[in-house]
């Protein structure tokens, strides 16, 4: 891969804003593209920390395993985001697993080089710091939110922000989006069967049509009445 596009890649995330071309191209440098299939883990939660990665292309998942054994959904990952960023702090152990919702293509920076860049750039770890609270409170939110909110609440309102975040073309036929039951489930905080039966009820109103991995919204300002 043409180590210029690692630079323009670099200089379009917010935490390097204000690294020069020298800086960059340092950073650049002992970056290892890495490509993932649809549907793998890059890391598990309680692996060890030995990089950050930036997405190239692609969507992932972040997610942290309960007592009970079920994943819940923390974060999804686009283009010029990065995630693994603790490791730059500690090199201790993965706190979340993340897994890939599509085929994508990252930038894995080691942590030690990570590290002796946040050393010689304050400005940097002071970013760093404003993402990790960004994305704590983000977190907080959609907790919140699973804990008060009912499951037609909750799944109305993950379908609602999949077609905000993905920018999907809206056309006659309604906007589509490409996910499982089992994978709604997750990002709502329930039960695959739950979200089934709600989608059912969707379907008979003529709010959605469900097909196989995919759910298309054919009238997304009823379905955001059912977010409360």
């Amino acid at each position: 891969m043409d180590p210029s596009s690692n630079v323009e890649l670099l200089a379009r995330v917010p935490l390097f804003d204000d690294l020069s071309q020298e800086e960059l191209e340092r950073i650049a440098a002992v970056a290892v593209p890495r490509s993932y299939p649809r549907g793998v883990r890059v890391f598990h939660e309680g692996d060890q920390s030995d990089a950050c990665y930036i997405v190239r292309s692609g969507n992932l998942r972040v997610t942290r395993e309960h007592s009970d054994g079920r994943a819940i959904a923390l974060a999804t990952l686009g283009p010029g985001d990065f995630f693994g960023e603790l490791a730059m702090f500690d090199g201790g152990t993965r706190s979340a697993s993340v897994e890939t919702l599509s085929e994508v293509e990252l930038l894995a920076v080691p942590a030690g080089d990570m590290r002796r860049v946040i050393a010689e750039h304050g400005d940097i770890a002071a970013k760093l710091i404003v993402a990790i609270t960004r994305r704590l409170r983000e977190t907080n939110e959609r907790v919140t939110r699973q804990s008060f909110q009912t499951v037609p609440s909750r799944v109305a309102g993950v379908l609602l922000r999949l077609i905000a975040e993905e920018t999907l073309p809206e056309g006659r036929d309604g906007i589509t989006v490409r996910m499982t039951q089992a994978d709604l489930a997750q990002l709502a905080g329930t039960s695959r069967e739950s979200v089934s039966r709600f989608l059912a009820t969707l379907e008979r109103a003529g709010v959605v049509q469900v097909g196989r991995g995919r759910v298309t919204v054919l009238d997304p300002h009823r379905l955001r009445a059912y977010v409360y």
